[in-house]
């Protein structure tokens, strides 16, 4: 009897987040969803006045007339390339990263160690707006590196406007939570049994590969989920350092929305990176199960 006074009391306290959560961002979503779908009604009647290219469902359940139209689009093709090989690198960099700094911290644990650490967590207090510009500045065409080569006759390349200028802003801005997240897994670490495996002779990267990673697992997973879905939706660095054309599918949406005026489609490419970004979801779900399992938790 108590047990089921305690699960209503919890249930009580927990139904307003919930009820906020459904309400500012579940039913949005629905209402999204089924005008990508063609229901022109009810919420969808002004958007569905004002924008072009509009389809109407043509059967109980809508249409699919939108979605063929992002999908023979080749501009959208082009946009989803960049978006989803800018999203893979800079996430492949910024665990690598991550990871060697994580474990420089870990096995030295220097002055050195922490200075670096601490010099790697500083674009976290950096506002995205200004990290965007400072590269693009730093990278331009009239930026300090060419005006630097400049004075000695080499010609460095222009990266602004590139796919290579999104992986830099991209890997600076999403390094540091990696940093947090990855070392505080290293940290968790017991001495121990590092230096059990020392006292057997193991090498370095026999420590690293069968000890500090295995260990840290949830952490760097975790890291990456979050690192790859930041990336996957994110417009201000794209919109500063990008390529007006292949961009990537976060100004894209932007553009078919505002410039275009073409929201059903706009709705169809933020449908098709949430899917993305829920499968990267599932990841990190799938890794928080594990490890609660793991601990004994469930």
């Amino acid at each position: 009897m108590k047990g089921a006074r305690l699960s209503i009391l919890g249930l009580t306290l927990s139904l307003p987040p919930l009820i906020l959560v459904l309400v500012f961002v579940g039913l949005p979503i629905v209402i999204g969803f089924t005008f990508s779908l063609g229901f022109t009604k009810g919420p969808n009647r002004i958007i569905s006045i004002i924008g072009q290219q509009i389809h109407v469902k043509d059967h109980w359940w809508g249409t699919f007339a939108a979605y063929s139209d992002v999908f023979h689009d080749s501009r959208f093709l082009g946009d989803l390339g960049l978006t989803l090989f800018v999203t893979l690198l800079s996430t492949i960099l910024v665990i690598l990263m991550g990871l060697a700094i994580s474990i420089y911290q870990r096995l030295i644990r220097s002055k050195q160690a922490s200075i670096l650490v601490t010099l790697a967590i500083v674009p976290l207090f950096v506002p995205v707006v200004i990290s965007a510009w400072a590269i693009h500045t730093f990278y331009g065409g009239d930026g300090f590196l060419r005006s630097f080569f400049s004075q000695f006759g080499i010609n460095f390349p222009t990266l602004t406007s590139t796919s290579s200028a999104i992986v830099i802003g991209s890997v600076w801005t999403s390094l540091p939570f990696a940093i947090l997240m990855i070392s505080s897994g290293m940290q968790g670490i017991p001495d121990a049994l590092i230096d059990a495996a020392k006292d057997c002779g193991a090498p370095i990267i026999r420590i690293v590969s069968h000890i500090l990673i295995p260990l840290a697992k949830t952490p760097i997973i975790i890291a990456a989920s979050f690192t790859a879905i930041g990336i996957l939706g994110s417009f201000t660095i794209p919109l500063f350092l990008g390529p007006n054309q292949p961009t990537m599918l976060g100004v894209e949406i932007s553009n078919f929305f505002g410039s275009y005026n073409r929201p059903q489609q706009s709705l169809v490419m933020a449908f098709i990176v949430f899917m993305a970004a829920s499968g990267i979801a599932i990841l990190y779900v799938w890794s928080n199960v594990k490890s609660a399992k793991e601990s004994g938790r469930i």
